[in-house]
């Protein structure tokens, strides 16, 4: 309405005005920091552990995909409106903008139906729904002459939208530790406005070759195809996991003045496992490498004594302690079945043995006075 009446620029101003109130709200926030036991993560470090940690928990990549998939999909429609709104029902800027404020109705319907709806179907049911209502929203829209028509499914694109996107975000933030959810966060906010950036030009080069029905029909499919994903890479449910800290490690009492940087690390951990408890133990160990490397671990490998074969050791590194106190830190109550498990298989008489060591490498003479040289330059 605002570009009917006064043009381009007052719509663009007006956009610009409504963020003052947030701004305003974000400069008197003044949110309660808890006190840090350990220092700053290494930005790139940092980022790396975020990559690390995406990359080893399924839940986390699971919606990755779905984002991805719904974004490309189904960015068709806005993408494509002004197209809808000039050669399919033949309207101008007023019929644009209110075809655009019927998506923007759903997406506010959608919010306040977020909370019921989530109480009464399951994740992988609605983000199957947001999918198919797109669906069905790209068809009409792709076969409608009538403004009336299509902004009426307009509304189910908007309410799938939001419906759709809320559900990833949460999932998200439910599936991941605070340590690390902003870093998760980000990277699915990559992933699904990549797919929207990629399906925004391939819609648009399909509208450009083959007209703008074809597109929304096209991209109807492509909706329907990422509906059918859930069938193999279903959602995870919001309650299935607890990723609170476990908060059960103690920094042990070292006899040598270790320091934050002192490393490298060796972590081994000896368990004595009866002959036939070794499927089972080995099964355990598979998701233990997985928790350890997410975790920060580096080099896990799992060795058995040739000569007392009961004795299995796991086997670690960490680059230095404060790294090792951090990936112990990190651990949540999802990860503890895992850890009871490998417990109840060690038939010893007391719980695994937990070595600690710190790397040294040895220097033959006739290079130390290099090695210190070079030291004292740096």
């Amino acid at each position: 309405a605002i570009v009917a009446a006064a043009g381009a620029a007052a719509a663009f101003a007006a956009n610009a005005l409504s963020y003052f109130a947030l701004l305003y709200a974000l400069i008197r926030w003044k949110p309660n920091v808890s006190p840090r036991a350990l220092p700053r993560e290494d930005f790139g470090r940092a980022i790396s552990a975020g990559l690390r940690y995406v990359s080893m928990s399924p839940n986390i990549g699971k919606v990755l995909l779905r984002g991805f998939a719904f974004g490309l999909a189904t960015s068709s429609i806005l993408s494509l409106l002004p197209l809808i709104a000039r050669d399919l029902v033949a309207g101008g800027p007023l019929t644009y903008g209110v075809l655009l404020g019927c998506f923007g109705l759903g997406a506010i319907g959608g919010a306040f139906m977020n909370a019921r709806l989530r109480e009464k179907f399951t994740s992988e049911a609605i983000a199957r729904m947001a999918f198919t209502g797109f669906a069905i929203a790209a068809t009409v829209s792709a076969t409608s002459t009538s403004a009336a028509i299509t902004g009426a499914v307009l509304l189910i694109a908007g309410f799938s939208w939001v419906m759709a996107l809320s559900l990833f975000n949460t999932t998200v933030q439910l599936s991941t530790p605070r340590w690390v959810v902003a870093r998760a966060l980000s990277l699915y906010q990559t992933t699904t406005f990549g797919g929207i950036a990629a399906g925004s030009w391939i819609w648009g080069t399909t509208a450009d070759t083959h007209g703008a029905q074809t597109a929304l029909l096209a991209s109807a499919v492509a909706m329907i195809a990422g509906a059918a994903l859930g069938l193999r890479y279903a959602l995870p449910e919001l309650q299935s996991l607890n990723v609170d800290p476990l908060n059960r490690f103690s920094e042990p009492d070292l006899p040598l003045d270790l320091k934050p940087r002192s490393g490298p690390i060796v972590i081994l951990i000896d368990y004595q496992i009866a002959e036939g408890d070794i499927p089972e133990f080995l099964e355990a160990m598979t998701e233990r490498r997985r928790i350890r490397i997410r975790d920060g671990a580096g080099q896990w490998a799992l060795m058995r004594d040739l000569e007392n074969p009961t004795i299995w050791t796991e086997t670690y590194h960490v680059p230095t302690w404060v790294e090792y106190v951090r990936h112990n830190q990190r651990r949540t109550h999802a990860d503890a079945a895992n850890g009871e498990k490998l417990r109840q298989l060690h038939s010893g008489a007391e719980d695994p043995r937990v070595h600690r060591m710190i790397e040294r490498q040895t220097i033959v003479p006739h290079e130390y006075e290099r090695f210190k040289r070079q030291v004292d330059m740096h």
